[in-house]
């Protein structure tokens, strides 16, 4: 028997969803809540093993409710169950520790099966959804680090990359002592190297004289 608390901000979305998994022999409702920080609360509360979560709600988002949940139950399977999947939805959900995410326009036996799924510790992710991970996924890991620099950082970069003191970025750059130090900082966390030898490596792996040249 799967334990199940249903959480949305809609009467009829949410009755009507109960009123179908209740004739699944093999799902069990324990509660439901109309609102992010009730349902929170309530999921706390009666700890069941998967949860239909709503993501636009007053009183407490569906994110919300899902960060508060996996701070004191991170075994809890939450799926989401949304009209949305831009951006500003997806990614923030999942982050906070959504297992699944599908729409509301999945039939009523597709969200019975990620039900099922999840209990047995397997993820459904709307086709969708799933689309724009891969995308964002593909665009990040094209994406190099030393594209997070500043203008002024790069340069400060490609002159520890030749070899260059602080001293002399500070005279070939115009400014000063203290600034380059800030500069050197920053890079090293943006590159995530712990030193100047390390990040000189990375300009070389780089190639990044060569498109300065």
């Amino acid at each position: 028997m799967v334990r199940v608390v249903v959480v949305d901000d809609h009467d009829v979305v949410r009755k009507g969803i109960i009123a179908y998994l209740q004739t699944d022999p093999e799902i069990e409702i324990i509660g439901q809540a109309s609102s992010g920080n009730e349902g929170a609360a309530l999921i706390i509360k009666e700890q069941p093993d998967v949860v239909l979560m709503d993501l636009m709600m007053e009183n407490g988002t569906g994110i919300d409710a899902t960060k508060q949940v996996m701070e004191q139950l991170p075994n809890c399977k939450i799926i989401i169950l949304t009209s949305y999947y831009d951006d500003e939805q997806v990614f923030p959900a999942l982050e906070a520790g959504a297992f699944s995410y599908i729409l509301k326009t999945s039939s009523a036996s597709e969200i019975v099966h990620a039900i099922k799924k999840a209990a047995k510790g397997e993820n459904v992710i709307e086709p969708k959804v799933a689309t724009k991970m891969m995308s964002s996924f593909r665009q990040k890991e094209q994406r190099k680090l030393h594209d997070e620099l500043t203008e002024r950082e790069l340069e400060v970069l490609l002159c520890i990359g030749n070899g260059m003191t602080n001293q002399e970025i500070s005279d070939k750059l115009f400014i000063g002592i203290k600034t380059v130090k800030t500069h050197v900082s920053n890079i090293l966390a943006k590159l995530d190297v712990h030193d100047r030898t390390q990040a000189a490596v990375y300009v070389h792996k780089n190639q990044l004289l060569k498109q300065e040249d």
